[in-house]
């Protein structure tokens, strides 16, 4: 052996593993204490989701929603949470498809994201889910405003819109729905029940305690306003039957302004029907109506006036399927300035070529019977499914599927949720600014 600078060891013989012996593991301890100085700000990255919804909801007039506060400076009363809170939150949980108030409460307790917009601020989900539904008014401002904005900015220009409904499952059950003699016998049991219970408090208040007393109050009080509104809803039903069909109309006491609708399974559901016009250019949501009507027929002309109310601008041109193209309204939107693009149904008489005009047609109804025979037309028509059928689709995806509120007004607000959540997301795309105070 040469020698070296330092002795080399002996290689020593390769140690055999014990056979039979407990292995040595690491164990989780979650018990043991950490200090993690950690705020709330470095959890999100600077390019979060989260952030873009709060800096929109920054920049929007909330004076409407301050007005409604009534704990002041000088006076009693708890301070309110602010409105900014409970908008940023609903903002995002619709982008990420939560739509209930009690996983959106537990998600401010555990997902960084929403501790992040809350802030340490405490908020329970009877909070959350009333302002959901409350602030329908001023939903239909922000969706109002933040298009204007963007025509403002030359981004929606609202030459050509698509329009197209979708049916959302209402939060009532097919057997909820009672014919009227039921519905009667039922009020009467109602009314009879609440007058009982009322009677006992008086009479016999130790029998109960009074939080309980107070509970089936309400409950039966509650039981006796549905079905006295589904009362109230029978004559609209009753008068849309046949003639020889009036009796078998039926309301539901779960929700009386849901209707039972054919889904797009082919199935029949309690259900509503929602309607989303859209900017073909840019994908932005610029109308929202939703009806209890589970036909198309009849919402093209009434959804062309919401946008020149909101816009003072008729669209020179409207795409909408099959269930739209209703001859009058065909001639009603002539007359407001706006060319219609929608599919000519197949005559009976297959000889006979849809795109010709009958002796019976209206000048504007000839003229789009022509018009959809002609290539232009069906390259025009294609637009509709990469608008407004794709915003539908991305509205299921975020979970428009079903509704966990009741009623056509606190239905209406959920739809204007999605419409200004997928908005904000297209702007962001589009590269426009964000809504500023108006």
């Amino acid at each position: 052996m040469s020698e070296t600078l330092f002795p080399i060891p002996e290689p020593k013989a390769k140690i055999e593993p014990p056979v039979g012996g407990t292995p040595r593991l690491v164990f989780p301890n979650r018990a043991q204490v950490e200090l993690r100085p950690l705020d709330l700000e470095s959890l999100l990255a600077p390019d979060h989701p989260a952030r873009a919804v709060w800096a929109f909801v920054e920049a929007l007039d909330l004076s409407p929603l301050y007005e409604k506060v009534r704990a002041v400076e000088g006076g009693a009363g708890r301070p309110a949470i602010d409105p900014r809170i409970f908008m940023a939150l609903w903002l995002y949980a619709t982008l990420e498809g939560v739509g209930s108030a009690r996983a959106l409460e537990r998600l401010t307790e555990q997902h960084d994201a929403y501790r992040w917009m809350v802030g340490g601020v405490s908020v329970n989900h009877h909070s959350l889910s009333d302002f959901r539904v409350e602030q329908g008014e001023y939903l239909e401002r922000v969706l109002t405003h933040s298009v204007a904005v963007l025509m403002k900015q030359g981004l929606v220009k609202l030459n050509r819109v698509s329009q197209d409904g979708t049916r959302v499952r209402a939060s009532a059950g097919a057997a909820s729905f009672r014919r009227e003699e039921t519905l009667e016998r039922c009020l009467r049991e109602a009314e009879e029940q609440v007058r009982v219970l009322r009677q006992e408090l008086e009479e016999h208040p130790e029998a109960t305690t009074r939080r309980q007393a107070a509970a089936r109050q309400r409950a039966a009080e509650d039981r006796r306003h549905r079905v006295k509104a589904a009362l109230e809803q029978m004559p609209d039903v009753a008068a849309k039957k046949p003639a020889g069909e009036k009796d078998k109309a039926r309301v539901s006491t779960t929700d009386a302004d849901a209707r039972v609708m054919k889904m797009a399974d082919g199935g029949f559901r309690p259900a509503y029907n929602g309607q989303f016009s859209v900017d073909t250019e840019t994908q932005i949501v610029v109308g929202v109506e939703v009806s209890n009507s589970g036909s198309d027929h009849g919402q093209l002309v009434p959804m062309l006036g919401q946008l020149q109310q909101r816009y003072g601008k008729i669209p020179a041109e409207s795409l909408a399927d099959g269930g739209f193209a209703a001859l009058k309204d065909i001639e009603k939107a002539s007359e407001l300035g706006t060319v219609v693009y929608a599919p000519v149904a197949k005559p009976k008489d297959k000889t006979r070529d849809p795109y010709v005009p009958l002796e019976r047609d209206s000048p504007s109804v000839a003229q789009w019977r022509q018009r959809m025979g002609t290539p232009e037309a069906k390259e025009i028509y294609k637009q509709r499914a990469s608008t407004v059928e794709c915003v539908n689709a991305q509205a299921r995806n975020r979970g428009l599927r079903r509704l966990l509120v009741r009623g056509l007004s606190k239905a209406r607000a959920v739809f204007l949720w999605y419409a200004i959540a997928h908005n904000l997301m297209r702007s962001l795309s589009l590269g426009a600014g964000l809504a500023a105070p108006g």
